[in-house]
């Protein structure tokens, strides 16, 4: 899940908050372990050992907690995935591996408060049609791959939230849905630790990149076991599992290890190692890794913090940072508040020149250094929408427990713009930097399905519309899980399951193809995003019951965005705007010259500058 361009409140998490928790929920749960059993058919046979999986209820088989690297604990703490051990006899794949560490959260499953997941957590789970063990298929009969990276700002969530099984057996296309290193255990660069690094990509910081590339090393080395085509990968993944597809098309160890890519409400920002590693007051973010040593010499109580650690040696600074715990670690960075769903600010996604440009991920697309593989880029009109419906300040509760909105024509202006930037980072402007590289496979997408109605007294279509993870369960076909089955009201709709089809359609065929075409199935055809003005741009998924599939020409820029919000007329004045636009300097593309020069004078320096996905 990516944060929005608005200020992101700490969402309620009533039962009646549908659709809040549903970006990283919308794949389904799969059935308790108790009721599983393994199926003799599905015992396969990889690298490390044995494995037996199960017959899932919603399709095909289904192996899960499939271990792809060793344990990242102890000395491995911050440090590039090795590679698993093997295990004796047949190992028994019914359950999904732990979350990685994070805050207790609805989108991993857990209400309470405080750590949940285990460091021990990179395993991913795999989903394929049923075969027998005789019957899987081989050489150029092998199945596409879909390889699925789950959104949470890289801060929260797991793989295990995703079920597959609908997706495989509908499609006939081998899915993986995988874990990896979050937040702080995910992303972290200090000079003490560079010291003892082994090799360039230990001394990255980017070790949730680097997990993502483990896993895809493990589908090229692992997946013919299950049917799927080593050779045909493709990578999609939403809001930061979007921005995790970005950053692995421009990371070079990852070449070659996917043919296809696609980004569902992503990103492109990054940091630099000044942010990442240097004091606040030196120009590093407010949790820079500096600013975490000192926080946990003040946990054990010491005084004068920041002089203590300035005088630690590197191998006391070491021992102290590879000697907390998880919680302490993450506790570290709250400082007394999160942000929505449990995910909390940290540097993330390095620039550093090693496992991912030191140009940053923009640059590097408009320079032609990315992996010229067919790529999907879309967002929902919607976005921000998902967390602005939990924001006091836009949103009151009828009894403190029906969300009804304070001002509908505000909240749909505020939504509006900050949902077009993110259009402009995530889609138009990776899109038109490729296709001037001379990269033609690009295809883009604008979801726009927002025929929720009416849930007693709150109108769902308007507090949510096209909002942030709406599309997931139509990727996913889970509109009876938990969630989406009470935003729906357990209703059956006709033209809500067409679309999902179609999208399910057009995701199989790109995965086959390299292009959505018509989904295979005489859909409205899909056309390569064209570089000429009024050309062909962005395919407009909605339901029939609203304009229905559509191919658009509007392509928005950050300049014609911005040029059109200061001409807008439902600001007040420039107080109001001005406001809106100290929203933007924290969680979009928009710089402090920008606002500036756009009449709101100088900015402010207490919001964390840059986006976070």
């Amino acid at each position: 899940m990516s944060s929005s361009s608005v200020r992101l409140a700490s969402v309620p998490l009533l039962a009646l908050s549908v659709g809040v928790a549903l970006a990283c929920t919308g794949g389904g749960q799969a059935p308790e372990v108790s009721a599983r059993a393994s199926d003799p058919a599905s015992q396969r046979t990889v690298e490390t050992g044995d494995l037996v999986g199960f017959e899932n209820p919603l399709g095909g088989h289904a192996w899960l907690g499939v271990p792809f690297a060793k344990p990242p604990v102890g000395d491995l703490r911050w440090r590039a995935p090795d590679p698993p051990e093997p295990w004796q006899g047949v190992r028994e794949a019914l359950a999904i591996g732990s979350a990685c560490p994070q805050l207790a959260n609805l989108l991993a499953g857990s209400e309470g408060e405080g750590v949940i997941g285990s460091e021990d957590c990179l395993y991913l789970n795999v989903f394929a049609p049923r075969f027998a063990a005789r019957e899987v298929p081989s050489d150029g009969a092998r199945l596409p791959v879909l390889f699925w990276i789950h959104g949470g700002g890289n801060a929260v969530g797991h793989g295990g939230s995703y079920d597959g099984g609908r997706m495989a057996a509908e499609q006939n296309v081998v899915v993986v849905t995988t874990n990896y290193r979050l937040g702080a255990l995910g992303w972290f660069r200090h000079p003490a630790l560079a010291e003892t690094a082994r090799d360039a990509r230990d001394a990255s910081g980017n070790f949730g990149t680097l997990d993502l590339i483990r896993g895809l090393e493990w589908v090229r080395d692992n997946v013919a076991a299950f049917g799927g085509d080593p050779g045909n990968v493709t990578i999609y993944g939403e809001s930061a599992g979007g921005h995790d597809v970005l950053s692995l098309l421009v990371a070079p160890a990852a070449g070659g290890l996917f043919h296809r890519a696609i980004s569902q409400s992503g990103g492109t920002w990054t940091e630099t190692a000044l942010r990442a590693e240097a004091y606040a007051a030196d120009g590093g973010a407010p949790h820079s890794s500096r600013e975490i040593v000192v926080r946990l010499l003040e946990q054990g109580g010491a005084s004068e913090a920041r002089a203590r650690a300035d005088a630690l040696s590197a191998e006391e600074t070491r021992d102290l940072l590879r000697g907390a715990s998880p919680q302490q670690l993450i506790e570290a960075y709250l400082e007394g508040e999160e942000g929505a769903f449990g995910m909390y600010d940290s540097p993330r996604v390095f620039r550093e020149g090693a496992v991912l440009p030191a140009a940053g991920i923009p640059e590097a697309f408009a320079a032609g250094h990315f992996h010229r593989v067919p790529v999907v880029l879309g967002t929902n009109r919607d976005e921000v929408k998902l967390f602005m419906s939990g924001d006091p300040e836009q949103v009151w509760r009828l009894f403190w427990l029906f969300p009804i909105l304070r001002d509908a024509d505000r909240y749909d202006r505020d939504a509006e713009y900050s949902s077009k930037l993110w259009k402009v980072s995530g889609v138009d402007e990776p899109a038109a930097a490729m296709v001037a590289a001379g990269h033609t496979d690009v295809y883009a997408y604008r979801f726009d399905w927002d025929e929720q109605g009416k849930l007693l007294v709150t109108d769902l279509s308007r507090l949510l519309g096209a909002a942030h993870g709406l599309e997931i369960p139509f990727v996913f076909d889970s509109f009876d899980s938990g969630l989406m089955r009470r935003l729906s009201g357990g209703r059956e709709d006709p033209a809500r399951d067409a679309l999902a089809r179609a999208m399910r359609d057009y995701w199989a065929e790109f995965a086959r193809t390299g292009s959505p075409g018509t989904g295979g199935s005489g859909h409205t055809p899909w056309a390569a995003w064209s570089p000429a003005a009024r050309g062909p741009k962005v395919m407009v998924l909605d339901s029939s019951n609203d304009g229905g599939l559509r191919m658009s020409d509007e392509v928005l820029t950050h300049d014609g965005v911005m040029d059109a919000l200061m001409a807008d007329a439902r600001f007040g004045d420039q107080d109001e705007r001005c406001a809106y636009m100290r929203n933007l300097l924290r969680f979009s593309d928009l710089e402090p010259e920008e606002y500036t020069a756009r009449g709101c004078g100088e900015a402010p320096t207490n919001v964390a500058l840059g986006g976070a996905d």
